[in-house]
């Protein structure tokens, strides 16, 4: 296992921590500005940096002393999505981050995970002409420029 980071020409492999949270799409706005509210997730030129799943099944079953009270039927919620982001290997910080993600979220027990990982980082390089880049390509997702008029 790789214990440290390490760097290529163009990258910095970071150690950093993942943390993971499950919820209901209706609760991801919310739980997300607390969250940059501690931490503005930053990536190089960019700031609030997450991913979130496509919806998926959540499956429980509420047990005696559960808000919603013991039930025999196992439930199923569709639609829940995992959030992911990317923290400095900090405890206080995820501490607070995690208290953020608690008063945020709208379950009794919301399922929020911190792994460790190596993380890269650009170093930043001059890479205009690269032609894999997005700004270099055609893709459908890139909204072309509005011609400007001159004779307006």
């Amino acid at each position: 296992m790789i214990d440290s980071g390490f760097e290529t020409r163009s990258v910095r492999m970071e150690l950093l921590l993942l943390v993971s949270f499950q919820a209901p799409p209706a609760d991801v706005d919310r739980i997300m500005e607390a969250v940059v509210a501690i931490n503005p997730l930053g990536m190089g030129n960019y700031d609030s940096n997450a991913f979130q799943s496509a919806g998926g099944v959540e499956r429980y079953r509420p047990l005696e002393g559960a808000a919603a009270g013991a039930e025999t039927i196992l439930r199923e919620r569709p639609g829940t999505v995992e959030v992911s982001f990317e923290l400095p290997d900090d405890q206080t910080l995820a501490a607070r981050i995690v208290e953020a993600i608690y008063q945020a979220h709208s379950y009794q027990e919301p399922v929020i995970r911190i792994q460790p990982l190596l993380a890269s980082r650009s170093k930043g390089l001059d890479d205009r002409a690269n032609p894999n880049r997005w700004w270099n390509t055609t893709g459908d997702w890139k909204k072309a420029a509005s011609p400007v008029r001159e004779d307006a």
